[in-house]
Protein backbone atom coordinates (compact mmCIF):
# COMPACT_ATOMS: atom_id res chain seq x y z
CA UNK A 1 0.00 0.00 0.00
CA UNK A 2 0.87 3.91 -0.60
CA UNK A 3 0.79 6.61 1.65
CA UNK A 4 -2.35 8.50 0.09
CA UNK A 5 -4.84 6.20 1.90
CA UNK A 6 -6.81 9.14 3.42
CA UNK A 7 -9.53 10.60 1.71
CA UNK A 8 -9.73 14.34 0.18
CA UNK A 9 -11.97 15.38 3.02
CA UNK A 10 -9.40 13.84 5.82
CA UNK A 11 -12.03 11.33 7.24
CA UNK A 12 -10.01 8.43 6.43
CA UNK A 13 -10.79 5.58 4.01
CA UNK A 14 -10.32 2.84 6.27
CA UNK A 15 -14.20 1.55 5.72
CA UNK A 16 -12.92 0.97 2.10
CA UNK A 17 -10.07 -1.43 2.86
CA UNK A 18 -11.82 -3.24 5.34
CA UNK A 19 -14.89 -4.29 3.40
CA UNK A 20 -17.05 -2.68 6.43
CA UNK A 21 -19.67 -0.18 5.63
CA UNK A 22 -19.09 3.10 7.73
CA UNK A 23 -22.63 2.95 9.12
CA UNK A 24 -23.52 0.45 11.42
CA UNK A 25 -26.69 -1.22 10.12
CA UNK A 26 -27.07 -4.02 12.80
CA UNK A 27 -28.16 -1.44 16.05
CA UNK A 28 -25.19 -2.47 17.81
CA UNK A 29 -23.59 0.54 18.03
CA UNK A 30 -26.54 2.13 19.41
CA UNK A 31 -26.98 -0.40 21.96
CA UNK A 32 -23.43 0.00 22.86
CA UNK A 33 -23.52 3.74 22.94
CA UNK A 34 -26.91 3.42 25.39
CA UNK A 35 -25.83 0.67 27.65
CA UNK A 36 -22.39 3.08 28.17
CA UNK A 37 -24.71 6.52 28.64
CA UNK A 38 -25.23 5.46 32.41
CA UNK A 39 -21.54 5.53 32.81
CA UNK A 40 -18.86 8.85 33.77
CA UNK A 41 -16.05 9.63 31.29
CA UNK A 42 -14.09 9.03 33.93
CA UNK A 43 -12.90 6.22 36.51
CA UNK A 44 -10.86 5.57 39.68
CA UNK A 45 -10.67 9.84 39.42
CA UNK A 46 -8.80 10.11 36.73
CA UNK A 47 -8.75 6.79 33.96
CA UNK A 48 -10.94 7.55 30.83
CA UNK A 49 -13.72 5.39 29.68
CA UNK A 50 -12.62 4.33 26.35
CA UNK A 51 -15.57 2.42 25.98
CA UNK A 52 -17.59 4.68 23.41
CA UNK A 53 -14.68 4.79 21.34
CA UNK A 54 -13.54 1.35 21.01
CA UNK A 55 -17.01 0.35 20.15
CA UNK A 56 -17.20 2.86 17.28
CA UNK A 57 -13.76 1.11 15.92
CA UNK A 58 -15.21 -2.26 16.47
CA UNK A 59 -18.36 -1.81 14.81
CA UNK A 60 -17.02 0.82 12.17
CA UNK A 61 -14.27 -2.52 10.75
CA UNK A 62 -17.26 -5.27 10.87
CA UNK A 63 -16.53 -6.27 14.16
CA UNK A 64 -20.05 -5.48 15.47
CA UNK A 65 -20.79 -9.21 16.96
CA UNK A 66 -17.88 -8.48 19.41
CA UNK A 67 -19.46 -5.70 20.66
CA UNK A 68 -21.20 -6.41 23.60
CA UNK A 69 -18.88 -9.51 24.53
CA UNK A 70 -16.06 -6.60 24.62
CA UNK A 71 -18.60 -4.63 26.76
CA UNK A 72 -19.49 -7.17 29.05
CA UNK A 73 -15.42 -7.62 29.76
CA UNK A 74 -14.97 -4.13 29.90
CA UNK A 75 -17.95 -2.80 32.03
CA UNK A 76 -16.53 -3.91 35.38
CA UNK A 77 -14.36 -1.09 35.10
CA UNK A 78 -16.66 1.63 34.83
CA UNK A 79 -18.44 3.90 37.50
CA UNK A 80 -21.90 5.45 37.20
CA UNK A 81 -21.90 9.03 36.14
CA UNK A 82 -21.18 11.86 38.80
CA UNK A 83 -24.31 13.14 40.61
CA UNK A 84 -25.56 17.11 39.06
CA UNK A 85 -23.91 20.07 41.09
CA UNK A 86 -24.83 22.95 39.61
CA UNK A 87 -26.13 23.80 36.51
CA UNK A 88 -24.24 25.27 33.38
CA UNK A 89 -25.67 27.87 31.45
CA UNK A 90 -24.77 30.49 28.93
CA UNK A 91 -23.87 32.82 31.52
CA UNK A 92 -22.35 31.13 33.73
CA UNK A 93 -19.73 28.52 31.51
CA UNK A 94 -16.70 30.12 31.65
CA UNK A 95 -16.64 29.63 35.54
CA UNK A 96 -17.06 25.87 35.14
CA UNK A 97 -14.69 25.24 32.37
CA UNK A 98 -11.87 22.86 33.03
CA UNK A 99 -13.67 21.87 36.69
CA UNK A 100 -13.76 17.90 36.57
CA UNK A 101 -16.40 17.97 39.51
CA UNK A 102 -18.59 19.37 36.97
CA UNK A 103 -18.73 16.46 34.72
CA UNK A 104 -22.30 15.93 34.97
CA UNK A 105 -22.98 19.57 34.70
CA UNK A 106 -21.25 19.63 31.77
CA UNK A 107 -23.07 16.25 30.23
CA UNK A 108 -26.42 17.65 30.88
CA UNK A 109 -25.47 21.15 29.60
CA UNK A 110 -24.71 19.29 25.86
CA UNK A 111 -27.54 16.81 26.11
CA UNK A 112 -29.74 20.45 26.51
CA UNK A 113 -28.03 22.17 23.67
CA UNK A 114 -28.08 19.32 21.41
CA UNK A 115 -32.00 18.50 21.78
CA UNK A 116 -32.76 22.08 20.65
CA UNK A 117 -30.13 22.92 18.24
CA UNK A 118 -28.58 21.13 15.02
CA UNK A 119 -25.52 19.16 16.53
CA UNK A 120 -23.11 20.76 13.96
CA UNK A 121 -24.23 24.15 15.31
CA UNK A 122 -23.40 23.05 18.71
CA UNK A 123 -20.03 21.77 17.72
CA UNK A 124 -19.08 24.74 15.33
CA UNK A 125 -19.76 27.32 18.78
CA UNK A 126 -17.70 25.49 21.02
CA UNK A 127 -14.92 23.57 18.98
CA UNK A 128 -12.82 26.58 19.26
CA UNK A 129 -13.56 27.46 23.01
CA UNK A 130 -12.59 23.97 23.83
CA UNK A 131 -9.13 23.90 21.07
CA UNK A 132 -7.23 25.45 23.60
CA UNK A 133 -7.54 23.05 26.02
CA UNK A 134 -6.99 19.89 23.78
CA UNK A 135 -4.59 18.13 25.89
CA UNK A 136 -7.48 17.55 28.50
CA UNK A 137 -8.03 14.41 29.96
CA UNK A 138 -4.80 13.28 28.11
CA UNK A 139 -6.00 13.60 25.17
CA UNK A 140 -9.22 11.18 25.41
CA UNK A 141 -12.04 13.53 25.51
CA UNK A 142 -11.05 15.11 21.93
CA UNK A 143 -10.50 11.61 20.53
CA UNK A 144 -14.00 10.79 21.74
CA UNK A 145 -15.71 13.36 19.89
CA UNK A 146 -13.71 12.43 17.01
CA UNK A 147 -15.17 9.07 16.83
CA UNK A 148 -18.68 10.75 17.75
CA UNK A 149 -18.39 13.23 15.20
CA UNK A 150 -17.43 10.55 12.29
CA UNK A 151 -20.51 8.26 13.15
CA UNK A 152 -22.90 11.27 13.19
CA UNK A 153 -20.97 12.05 9.53
CA UNK A 154 -21.36 8.72 8.28
CA UNK A 155 -24.93 7.89 8.70
CA UNK A 156 -28.13 8.40 10.57
CA UNK A 157 -27.98 10.84 13.48
CA UNK A 158 -30.00 8.97 16.08
CA UNK A 159 -30.42 9.69 19.43
CA UNK A 160 -28.07 7.55 21.43
CA UNK A 161 -25.01 8.98 18.83
CA UNK A 162 -26.09 12.60 19.50
CA UNK A 163 -25.68 12.10 23.38
CA UNK A 164 -22.53 10.70 22.46
CA UNK A 165 -21.47 13.78 21.16
CA UNK A 166 -22.81 15.61 24.13
CA UNK A 167 -20.73 13.21 26.08
CA UNK A 168 -17.81 13.60 24.55
CA UNK A 169 -18.09 17.51 24.50
CA UNK A 170 -19.15 17.85 28.33
CA UNK A 171 -15.82 15.69 29.39
CA UNK A 172 -14.05 17.81 27.31
CA UNK A 173 -15.08 20.94 28.90
CA UNK A 174 -14.74 19.60 32.15
CA UNK A 175 -11.56 18.37 31.80
CA UNK A 176 -10.40 21.68 30.03
CA UNK A 177 -6.53 21.72 30.36
CA UNK A 178 -4.77 24.29 28.53
CA UNK A 179 -0.71 24.14 27.50
CA UNK A 180 2.38 26.09 29.14
CA UNK A 181 3.15 29.27 27.23
CA UNK A 182 5.92 27.49 25.03
CA UNK A 183 8.84 28.94 23.33
CA UNK A 184 9.49 28.69 19.40
CA UNK A 185 12.17 26.31 18.41
CA UNK A 186 13.54 26.38 15.20
CA UNK A 187 11.47 25.25 12.16
CA UNK A 188 10.93 21.69 11.40
CA UNK A 189 10.51 21.04 7.44
CA UNK A 190 8.21 18.13 7.98
CA UNK A 191 6.13 16.69 10.34
CA UNK A 192 8.02 13.60 11.07
CA UNK A 193 10.82 15.71 11.56
CA UNK A 194 9.33 17.72 13.69
CA UNK A 195 7.85 15.07 16.33
CA UNK A 196 11.97 14.02 15.86
CA UNK A 197 12.95 17.06 17.31
CA UNK A 198 10.33 17.70 19.96
CA UNK A 199 12.50 17.89 22.97
CA UNK A 200 11.89 14.73 26.01
CA UNK A 201 10.47 16.68 29.47
CA UNK A 202 12.66 16.65 31.61
CA UNK A 203 11.27 14.10 34.40
CA UNK A 204 9.86 11.76 32.17
CA UNK A 205 8.06 9.85 35.48
CA UNK A 206 4.53 10.31 36.86
CA UNK A 207 1.51 10.99 34.94
CA UNK A 208 0.34 13.37 32.22
CA UNK A 209 -0.61 16.37 34.40
CA UNK A 210 2.93 16.36 35.75
CA UNK A 211 4.76 15.94 32.44
CA UNK A 212 3.05 18.31 30.78
CA UNK A 213 4.10 21.06 33.21
CA UNK A 214 7.30 20.63 32.36
CA UNK A 215 7.04 21.37 28.62
CA UNK A 216 8.82 24.49 27.59
CA UNK A 217 9.08 24.62 23.80
CA UNK A 218 8.20 23.23 20.69
CA UNK A 219 9.65 23.13 17.03
CA UNK A 220 7.87 25.47 14.43
CA UNK A 221 5.59 23.49 12.21
CA UNK A 222 4.45 23.68 9.40
CA UNK A 223 7.33 25.82 8.69
CA UNK A 224 5.34 28.65 7.25
CA UNK A 225 2.51 29.86 8.92
CA UNK A 226 -0.64 28.42 6.10
CA UNK A 227 -4.36 30.48 6.53
CA UNK A 228 -5.30 28.16 3.32
CA UNK A 229 -8.11 25.63 5.26
CA UNK A 230 -7.12 23.13 2.38
CA UNK A 231 -3.57 22.98 3.16
CA UNK A 232 -3.92 22.96 7.18
CA UNK A 233 -6.55 20.06 6.36
CA UNK A 234 -3.15 18.27 4.45
CA UNK A 235 -0.55 19.19 6.95
CA UNK A 236 -2.64 17.58 9.24
CA UNK A 237 -2.72 14.78 7.70
CA UNK A 238 1.09 14.84 7.43
CA UNK A 239 1.18 14.77 11.25
CA UNK A 240 -1.10 11.78 11.44
CA UNK A 241 0.81 9.54 9.14
CA UNK A 242 4.34 10.71 10.80
CA UNK A 243 2.98 9.97 14.29
CA UNK A 244 1.65 6.62 13.66
CA UNK A 245 4.68 6.02 11.41
CA UNK A 246 6.70 7.05 14.40
CA UNK A 247 5.24 4.58 17.25
CA UNK A 248 6.52 1.82 14.98
CA UNK A 249 10.00 2.61 16.07
CA UNK A 250 9.08 4.47 19.34
CA UNK A 251 6.31 3.16 20.79
CA UNK A 252 7.76 0.94 23.23
CA UNK A 253 8.73 4.19 24.96
CA UNK A 254 4.82 3.92 26.78
CA UNK A 255 2.86 1.86 24.70
CA UNK A 256 -0.10 2.91 26.28
CA UNK A 257 -0.03 6.83 25.86
CA UNK A 258 1.91 7.23 22.87
CA UNK A 259 -0.86 6.11 20.98
CA UNK A 260 -2.31 9.35 21.30
CA UNK A 261 0.24 11.23 19.64
CA UNK A 262 -1.92 10.16 16.40
CA UNK A 263 -4.96 9.02 17.45
CA UNK A 264 -5.74 12.96 19.07
CA UNK A 265 -4.84 14.93 15.92
CA UNK A 266 -6.70 12.31 13.73
CA UNK A 267 -9.66 12.97 15.91
CA UNK A 268 -9.32 16.69 14.89
CA UNK A 269 -8.77 15.39 11.02
CA UNK A 270 -11.89 13.32 11.52
CA UNK A 271 -14.49 16.52 12.87
CA UNK A 272 -12.71 19.02 9.78
CA UNK A 273 -15.44 17.76 7.60
CA UNK A 274 -18.45 19.07 9.96
CA UNK A 275 -16.64 22.37 11.11
CA UNK A 276 -16.88 25.61 9.05
CA UNK A 277 -13.30 26.36 6.99
CA UNK A 278 -12.93 28.89 8.97
CA UNK A 279 -11.92 26.45 11.88
CA UNK A 280 -9.89 24.12 10.40
CA UNK A 281 -6.10 26.06 10.40
CA UNK A 282 -6.52 26.62 14.20
CA UNK A 283 -7.33 23.15 14.57
CA UNK A 284 -4.01 22.03 12.72
CA UNK A 285 -2.36 24.43 15.65
CA UNK A 286 -3.87 22.52 18.19
CA UNK A 287 -3.62 18.98 17.39
CA UNK A 288 0.16 19.62 16.42
CA UNK A 289 0.25 20.92 20.63
CA UNK A 290 -1.46 17.89 21.37
CA UNK A 291 0.84 15.45 19.59
CA UNK A 292 4.06 16.97 20.40
CA UNK A 293 3.18 17.51 23.81
CA UNK A 294 2.69 13.59 24.11
CA UNK A 295 5.19 12.88 22.01
CA UNK A 296 7.44 15.09 24.59
CA UNK A 297 6.12 13.24 28.11
CA UNK A 298 6.26 9.45 27.02
CA UNK A 299 9.00 9.24 23.73
CA UNK A 300 12.03 7.10 24.47
CA UNK A 301 15.30 8.47 23.64
CA UNK A 302 16.10 5.50 20.68
CA UNK A 303 14.26 4.05 17.93
CA UNK A 304 13.64 0.32 17.93
CA UNK A 305 13.09 -2.02 15.16
CA UNK A 306 9.94 -3.15 14.24
CA UNK A 307 8.54 -5.79 12.18
CA UNK A 308 7.20 -5.67 8.95
CA UNK A 309 3.41 -6.79 8.75
CA UNK A 310 2.25 -10.02 5.88
CA UNK A 311 -1.76 -9.58 7.13
CA UNK A 312 -4.49 -7.42 5.55
CA UNK A 313 -5.90 -4.69 6.76
CA UNK A 314 -9.32 -6.89 7.59
CA UNK A 315 -6.61 -9.52 9.56
CA UNK A 316 -5.00 -7.03 11.48
CA UNK A 317 -8.02 -5.57 12.73
CA UNK A 318 -9.58 -8.67 13.67
CA UNK A 319 -6.08 -9.16 15.69
CA UNK A 320 -6.67 -5.82 17.31
CA UNK A 321 -9.91 -6.63 18.20
CA UNK A 322 -9.49 -10.21 19.28
CA UNK A 323 -6.44 -8.80 21.85
CA UNK A 324 -9.24 -6.23 23.17
CA UNK A 325 -7.29 -3.50 24.81
CA UNK A 326 -9.37 -0.32 24.10
CA UNK A 327 -6.01 1.56 23.09
CA UNK A 328 -4.97 -1.01 20.74
CA UNK A 329 -8.19 -1.08 19.29
CA UNK A 330 -8.46 2.67 18.82
CA UNK A 331 -4.94 2.89 17.66
CA UNK A 332 -5.62 -0.16 15.03
CA UNK A 333 -8.62 2.12 13.73
CA UNK A 334 -5.99 4.65 13.77
CA UNK A 335 -3.21 3.34 11.57
CA UNK A 336 -5.86 1.97 8.92
CA UNK A 337 -6.58 5.43 8.02
CA UNK A 338 -3.29 5.90 6.60
CA UNK A 339 -3.54 2.17 4.92
CA UNK A 340 0.30 1.81 4.24
CA UNK A 341 3.16 -1.04 5.52
CA UNK A 342 4.32 1.13 8.03
CA UNK A 343 1.32 2.23 9.77
CA UNK A 344 0.19 -1.16 10.13
CA UNK A 345 3.45 -2.31 11.19
CA UNK A 346 2.91 0.56 13.99
CA UNK A 347 -0.41 -1.36 14.22
CA UNK A 348 0.81 -4.62 14.93
CA UNK A 349 3.54 -3.43 17.52
CA UNK A 350 0.46 -2.11 19.63
CA UNK A 351 -0.70 -5.17 19.03
CA UNK A 352 2.62 -7.06 20.86
CA UNK A 353 3.25 -4.04 23.30
CA UNK A 354 0.31 -3.60 24.94
CA UNK A 355 -0.51 -6.42 27.46
CA UNK A 356 -4.04 -8.14 26.17
CA UNK A 357 -7.35 -7.73 27.84
CA UNK A 358 -9.21 -10.54 26.41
Amino acid sequence: MDDTTNTADGTGSAADHTGSTADDTTGTLDEALERLHTSGPERNGWLSNHGPMAVEALVRHGQAPAVHRWLDHYSHKLEDMPDTATRVTAENWREALGDPRRIADWTEYFERETAERPWRDVLTEWWPRLLPGIAAGATHPVIRVGHSVRTLLAGEATAPRIAELAHGLGYWAARHQPLPVLAPLAPAPTAAAALDAVPPVPEQDGGIRDRLAQLTAFPVWPQQFTDDPDEARDRLAELVRAATHRFATHGHGEPIMLVHAATAPNAVLRTLPALPRALWVPSLGAAWAASAAVTAAYSPAEAAPYTPVTDSADELFARAAAHGDDHTIKFTDTALDIGDGTALAAALRSIELNPPAL
